[in-house]
């Protein structure tokens, strides 16, 4: 412990209220504010979405300026702890029961605190415990490193200024991972709005282009005693369905009698698959990459079997990835609970196709070399992203750890 600080335990420095409880019948578009977990965002006080109620409310409930919101319950358990300063009140604000305030002369520096991951291993009793709640018993025990109060200040202001310039730094790498992203979404795009000679509208119904198979659903569909950890054919379900690809880190198997005994919803190499139901629109090309022999598909999806003299299979997945079809997918997709893409609505779509086998491909392969490049620069953005949030934990770290130097610069210019 760094020489003129202690450990305090946080009922030592502040004390806390539980929110106020009220029910639907007390919400009034003329009462007092009072705020949710929901207008808790990014640390900071969000009032896009408000609640006023018109009941008695103690002194102690009215929020006062430097308090400190917490979010103490939650069926969500990233939300427990989370916090925001309450600043410039502009007009009397409660708080409701899921929340609680903490009121300290310390504010400032506590809620630095309530960022770190120690914080957070105290309130969950270890790293790897499940919480839902924060209690007044729990915060009684945290335990906090108090500085003299010039020091804390100095610490807060340093942290403001660190934190305010990673915001920056943040946003940058997200915006430059937007753009590796909407530059390969907009060449795709311009790919099939700048048809050439020789392309030509098909419809997905048409016979001579592919053939559309639905999965299987049918009095011998598999139930669940015809699972295996291990067995001889596949049965994949919408989860093994990315946007880009398949994904088998979680399979079920089913025996070569079931596979025997179903219908028609079995993988051909170079089929294309989709999802129809739930997600829509995920999409498998499953080509000689894909390790399984046996994949049948669930409910849920459809199968594409292209006429390989017509339409090669890649070609026909990118078609499905522009931004024309998803706005079809968007457009007529139907359900709100259980949202679904009816089959005799999707073979009326059209599709541009070259005629030429050869262009189609030349079309995937440069679709596939830009795709690899922004892939590159999008590894570039989400790593600077990564980095920033464990420079994040590592300042907090130091900071409550006495280590912070006046002098040094807690992040370089970019």
């Amino acid at each position: 412990m760094k020489q003129g600080w202690e450990i305090k335990k946080l009922g030592e420095v502040s004390e806390y209220f539980n929110g106020l409880t009220y029910s639907p019948r007390d919400v009034s578009d003329k009462g007092t504010i009072v705020l949710r977990s929901s207008n808790i965002q990014n640390d900071e006080l969000d009032f896009s979405d408000l609640v006023r109620v018109n009941v008695n409310i103690k002194e102690k409930l009215f929020l006062k300026e430097s308090d400190i919101l917490m979010c103490s319950r939650n069926g969500s358990q990233r939300l427990v702890g989370k916090t925001a300063p309450i600043l410039n009140l502009q007009e009397p604000m409660t708080f409701g029961t899921f929340m609680m305030i903490i009121r300290s002369e310390f504010s400032p520096y506590l809620l630095w605190f309530f960022k770190t991951d120690e914080f957070k291993k105290q309130i969950s009793g270890g790293e790897n415990t499940m919480i839902n709640q924060v209690t007044r018993y729990m915060l009684d025990e945290i335990k906090i490193p108090l500085p003299p109060l010039p020091e804390q200040q100095r610490i807060v202001s340093k942290l403001d200024k660190a934190f305010s310039s990673i915001a920056k730094a943040k946003a940058n790498a997200e915006q430059n991972l937007k753009n590796a992203k909407e530059l390969f979404e907009s060449y795709l795009q311009g790919v099939f709005e700048k048809k050439g000679d020789g392309w030509e509208e098909r419809k997905l119904g048409e016979s001579d282009l592919l053939e559309i198979i639905d999965g299987d659903r049918g009095k011998n569909y598999p139930t669940q005693k015809d699972f295996l950890e291990d067995g001889f054919c596949l049965f994949m379900n919408t989860k093994n369905v990315r946007p880009d690809g398949f994904e088998f880190e979680t399979t079920m198997f089913i025996s070569e009698a079931k596979d025997k005994a179903m219908g028609k919803g079995k993988l051909k190499r170079n089929d294309v698959v989709m999802t129809t139901r739930g997600t829509i629109g995920n999409l498998g090309v499953y080509d000689d990459s894909v390790e399984f022999e046996n994949i049948r598909i669930n409910s849920g999806m459809l199968i594409f079997r292209p006429n390989s003299k017509v339409i090669t299979p890649h070609y026909l997945f990118e078609t499905f990835r522009s931004g024309v079809f998803k706005a079809h997918i968007k457009k007529y997709t139907t359900g709100a609970a259980q949202p679904q893409l009816p089959i005799k609505t999707l073979v009326n779509f059209t599709i541009p196709v070259p005629k030429s086998i050869e262009e189609q491909q030349t079309i995937v392969r440069q679709l596939d070399a830009l795709r690899t490049e922004t892939q590159k620069l999008e590894a570039v953005y989400q790593k600077k992203l990564d980095d920033l949030e464990e420079l994040k934990k590592s300042i907090l770290q130091k900071a409550f750890a006495g280590e912070l130097k006046v002098s040094e610069p807690l992040i370089k210019a970019d």
